[in-house]
């Protein structure tokens, strides 16, 4: 008789049970990983509000960190030994089309389709599971003193490291970071590392405050100054060199545009919901050579380097941590997740 383990499962709107799912046995080339820490993304909120649109039941959690639990057959266990402290990547992306291929495995355009590989008894990433069984491949370590939450946040670090490859970032750049969120302040965090200044738009005055703790150089609220204006006053008229907007709202995408100087970057780093166009000057774009761009899930180059920064403690994130909760308590958890002054919530296994 196979062995059980339990599960934080979405099953309905605003909904979580811990059920008992057959716990996975790695065959060969697979590694079993236990997994300590999960966050709970947007991603995993959003489903559980139903406003992502996920077949249910499903079980989310794709920024995780745990341990080696056991190896299947062909597996080196000195290279991937017992009880090594480990960040999973979960990104199912094939190898094999024309951008994995190119390295841009985070655009594969079969990441969404479903893969040949580890088994699943419910559809979703899993990491709000005890146990996940993953390819080597996917595999991050991290050091053995790392605290596991601190595990756990390779996955959005990472999502930031490749936001930060599209945009460039130059020592002595004028950096603005729409919203302050949990990803508007790893990038005011990984900035910083670039050695940029960072200007930070937040309507929120606590959220704000966090962002000078990140290390932001000047903060402003855009409800009481003209977001544009603003940003040319700080940068001499010309504008910024960077701006990333981590806000889901077109109009903020629109201003984020607005504030770029010659030769300047945006990045569209969040999705936008509702996803409306936005109006821009296609003879503007011509004459200033402004890059608009976006950044949409972490390639492996991104993630091995997130994993670096956070077992090197160029990157501490306890500052983004709101609350723990363990497994059982997955519902409250959620609960927790969607407010609105929140940062990451995570849930920990024993």
């Amino acid at each position: 008789m196979s062995e059980k383990m339990k599960a934080a499962v979405i099953t309905d709107e605003r909904k979580v049970e811990i059920l008992e799912i057959e716990k996975p046995v790695p065959r060969e080339g697979e590694i079993l990983v236990k997994i300590k820490a999960c966050a709970l993304c947007t991603w995993e909120q959003r489903t559980f509000l139903k406003i992502t649109k996920m077949p249910l039941p499903f079980l989310g959690g794709h920024e995780m960190a745990g341990v080696i639990e056991s190896v299947g057959e062909g597996v080196d266990e000195e290279e991937f030994p017992i009880g090594q402290r480990v960040a999973v990547r979960s990104f199912n992306s094939c190898g094999r089309c024309y951008y994995c291929r190119q390295g841009k495995e985070n655009l594969c355009i079969n990441a969404h389709k479903p893969q040949p590989g580890p088994r699943r008894e419910i559809g979703g990433p899993g990491g709000l599971g005890q146990y996940l069984v993953v390819k080597p491949q996917d595999i991050f370590k991290l050091p053995n003193d790392l605290p596991f939450e601190y595990g756990a946040f390779t996955e959005p670090l990472a999502c930031v490291v490749n936001s930060m490859e599209q945009a460039q970032v130059k020592l002595g750049n004028d950096v603005v970071i729409i919203g302050a969120g949990i990803m508007g302040l790893l990038h005011v965090m990984v900035s910083k590392l670039r050695g940029a200044r960072v200007i930070v738009s937040e309507p929120d005055p606590v959220r704000r405050e966090k962002a000078k703790e990140a290390g932001a150089d000047i903060t402003i609220n855009p409800l009481e100054e003209n977001f544009v204006e603003k940003i040319k006053s700080l940068t001499e008229g010309r504008g910024a060199d960077v701006i990333f907007n981590t806000t889901a709202i077109a109009k903020i995408a629109e201003e984020a545009v607005q504030g770029l100087g010659k030769t300047g970057r945006v990045i569209m780093y969040s999705s936008i919901h509702p996803d409306e166009p936005i109006s821009v000057s296609p003879n503007w774009i011509h004459n200033t050579q402004v890059v608009i761009t976006g950044a949409v899930s972490p390639p492996v180059e991104a993630f091995h380097t997130s994993s670096i920064l956070l077992s090197k403690g160029l990157v501490v994130p306890d500052k983004l941590i709101s609350a723990k909760f363990p497994l059982k308590e997955a519902q409250k958890a959620f609960e927790e997740a969607i407010k609105p002054d929140t940062y990451r919530i995570v849930v920990m296994n024993e």
